[in-house]
């Protein structure tokens, strides 16, 4: 303290000197070290580099839970799994598990603040480029403020999916004059919409640089915003362009790889599926550049790959859901959760006790998916069962395995500069061309085109049928796989929905799609109130007695956001 004294009265004794000599404060005015000014931020390197910082607020960065991996908001809700770990461990997302959530949840700011950061940024962006620099050409402006929209688009997609009625803030406002006119009770898709058709117009075909975004992904997204407003001939339109046209960055042509387990392996980043992925580094200094949202979403056991924490269990039913019938196909009455269908798990038995795995026919993405007892834990061991489960009674018996580093990919793929080893350069696809295909498949059945959406089912059920999960000696299948392909046309449109609706539960499980699916579709009541009565029945402490209701279908609006502006302002959405 006596050093910091002696430190500040110089200080003060040189200030009160300038002012004697001088009549300017000017001095007083220093930019802060890492900050550009004002000049430096309107040239062409400024823009890069402030358009970089949109990028790289799309993970999420210091608010996990606005990741758009949406492991929480959109798997968890939406029963594909539940919290795991233990009651205790970040216990925010337990009332989300049970829709029980109010809006003073720490997880809901966290998604709130998140996304708007990254909204900022772009806004940051398009504002500077009003005063550009000698060295900024109209071609510069268009490249960048195309990439900022598509990226303030994804942002609000987000947001408005979770909250509904958002605060529409873009670079125009003024943040310290022009916020009190800013309210949420007005719709937002226009804007949406708007940012993404000019990213559509402006933005090349491919990319010298990956990462960045392009036309296609800028069509797929668009359609994806059409499809969730139920505009299917315009989406179809979109869809259909870039199934039959569109290339990755690399300049391949978009396709399905040959491998399902090969889309969540960092070799394989970037690769023919991927039509917008966030970039994922490791080994950089810094586990700001891995992935940051799944460090907890590993198996406990020090032992085991990441060590910690447990979090993200597959749930019964989801794991249910790919039990298949003599024919290979999914059980799409909704018997996989009976008696006879049911999935033989471990919930119960001792690690060191006798365990056979179930031997009934199964859909081989499972495996790539869930973590169960006997069957391999991707290229480490056999899954042990109880031993790699914090808690069984909280959790139940399955693991994450999606996202996951290999035994291959340690020290590679994988980060070791932190606290856990569950930080991993393994990118996170967005948007993945079999999501657009089950995607176009939805828009083809809404206009007439049930074949063409059996084509698409059949593309992605191929695949899955050439990826079975071998024994770690690669000797035999780990297990009765058995998926079969819909060879009679299909006529019904109902029952083609159920099947397409089925194939993105099965195709994009715990990738956090399926509780927005739920609720577009209209049947999240139904579908959620069957998953908590019966993974309910099991897991008492965890999701006993908790129940759905349509006020959950959005999320509620952040109290700390309301007490900053005031209720009439920010309007709270019905039910909270």
């Amino acid at each position: 303290m006596k050093n910091i004294k002696i430190k500040v009265g110089a200080l003060i004794a040189s200030t009160i000197l300038m002012v004697a000599v001088s009549c300017s404060d000017d001095f007083l005015e220093l930019t802060p070290t890492g900050e550009l000014t004002q000049p430096q931020a309107t040239t062409l390197a400024g823009f890069e580099a402030s358009l970089i910082a949109v990028y790289s607020q799309v993970n999420g960065r210091a608010n996990r839970m606005a990741s758009p991996s949406n492991w929480v908001w959109g798997s968890i809700r939406g029963g594909d799994a539940n919290k795991g770990t233990d009651p205790g461990d970040f216990n925010t997302i337990n009332p989300v598990q049970r829709f029980e959530v109010d809006a003073t949840n720490q997880t809901l700011l966290d998604n709130w603040n998140g996304n708007y950061e990254g909204i900022a940024r772009a806004n940051n962006v398009l504002r500077l480029m009003l005063g550009k620099g000698d060295d900024v050409t109209d071609e510069d402006v268009t490249r960048i403020a195309s990439q900022a929209k598509f990226l303030r688009a994804h942002y609000y997609f987000q947001l408005k999916r979770n909250f509904e009625n958002v605060p529409y803030v873009d670079e125009t406002i003024d943040y310290k004059n022009g916020l009190e006119d800013v309210v949420n009770n007005v719709d937002i898709w226009p804007m949406i919409e708007a940012d993404f058709k000019f990213a559509v117009d402006n933005l090349p075909p491919t990319q010298s640089e990956v990462g960045r975004v392009n036309s296609w992904a800028a069509k797929a997204y668009l359609a994806k915003v059409y499809l969730y407003q139920n505009k299917f001939s315009e989406a179809k339109t979109l869809f259909d362009d870039v199934i039959n046209n569109g290339v990755t960055s690399g300049g391949l042509k978009y396709g399905l790889l040959d491998n399902y387990g090969n889309l969540f392996r960092g070799e394989y980043d970037n690769n023919l599926e991927s039509v917008w992925a966030y970039q994922s580094a490791a080994g950089t200094g810094s586990v700001n550049n891995a992935n940051p949202e799944f460090d907890l979403n590993n198996p406990y056991n020090s032992a085991a790959p990441g060590v910690c924490c447990g979090f993200f269990a597959p749930s019964f039913t989801f794991v249910n859901s790919f039990r298949t019938d003599a024919n290979g196909l999914p059980l799409l009455d909704g018997s996989f959760n009976s008696a006879a269908n049911r999935v033989k798990n471990d919930m119960g038995i001792a690690a060191n006790a006798a365990f056979t795995i179930d031997q009934g026919p199964i859909d081989p993405r499972v495996d790539h998916t869930a973590g169960r007892r006997g069957i391999p834990y991707i290229d480490w061991v056999d899954h042990p069962g109880q031993s790699w489960i914090r808690q069984q009674s909280f959790s139940g018996p399955y693991s994450v395995k999606k996202f996951v580093y290999s035994r291959t990919e340690v020290g590679s793929f994988q980060d070791n500069s932190s606290w856990t080893p569950g930080y991993t350069g393994i990118n996170f696809n967005i948007i993945r061309f079999a999501d657009v295909l089950l995607m176009a498949a939805e828009a083809e059945i809404e206009t007439g085109g049930l074949e063409k959406a059996r084509e698409y089912v059949n593309m992605i059920r191929t695949r899955a049928m050439n990826s079975k999960v071998m024994t770690l000696d690669g000797s035999a299948p780990a297990a009765n796989y058995q998926v079969g392909l819909y060879t009679t046309p299909w006529s019904d449109s109902n029952a083609a929905r159920t099947a397409v609706r089925f194939e993105r539960k099965l195709e994009l499980g715990m990738e956090g799609h399926r509780f927005y699916d739920l609720v577009r579709w209209g049947i999240a009541s139904e579908e959620l109130n069957a998953y908590l009565a019966f993974d309910g029945s099991i897991l008492l402490n965890a999701l006993g007695g908790a129940t759905y209701t349509e006020r959950h279908a959005v999320l509620p609006i952040p109290q700390n956001q309301i007490d900053l502006v005031g209720p009439e302002k920010l309007i709270q959405n019905p039910g909270f």
